[in-house]
């Protein structure tokens, strides 16, 4: 059984992919600690926030693609055209779903406020989408990790 070949192969561009989106987690949580003075670890597990780890993640793997197969490649298409879904899913219909929770929370509070008899009620997530500058740093740090991790195709 040979060695398994990681650099320019579907194994890096995967790679690459979770470690952008894993990075974009913790460095919420980091924010998060620097912001609030407490540790919150269901930080890393949330959606939402700056920045989008989505969009790092599919950014990633579209430029391992890019670089391991070209940017005229059949694989990059498929994987840019994802990407771009995945960024509009992000900032259009995610983002507006929490919108719409944040407004359904407020209303059920003053409902509630108003009607003391009504039984408690677990709010509706609201963090749910990116703005459009979340998005934006979430693609600039899916464009640099790739670059990061094929730097050490020598070395290994």
């Amino acid at each position: 059984m040979g060695d398994i070949v990681f650099f320019n192969t579907g194994y890096e561009a995967l790679f690459s992919g979770l470690i952008a989106a894993f990075l974009a987690q913790f460095i919420k949580v980091i924010a998060y600690i620097c912001t609030h003075k407490k540790i919150n670890f269901k930080i890393f597990t949330t959606t939402g926030g700056m920045p989008s780890s989505h969009t790092a993640g599919v950014i990633a793997l579209s430029t391992s693609v890019a670089i391991i197969d070209g940017l005229s490649s059949l694989t990059f298409a498929v994987c840019l055209g994802f990407s771009l879904v995945v960024m509009q899913d992000a900032a259009g219909v995610r983002r507006a779903a929490g919108k719409t929770a944040a407004t359904l929370n407020r209303l059920v509070d003053e409902f509630v406020q108003k009607n003391q008899e009504v039984k408690p009620y677990a709010a509706l997530k609201e963090l749910l989408g990116h703005t459009p500058l979340e998005v934006f740093c979430g693609m600039l740090l899916g464009i640099l990790v790739p670059f990061i991790v094929h730097s050490f195709q020598g070395i290994f």
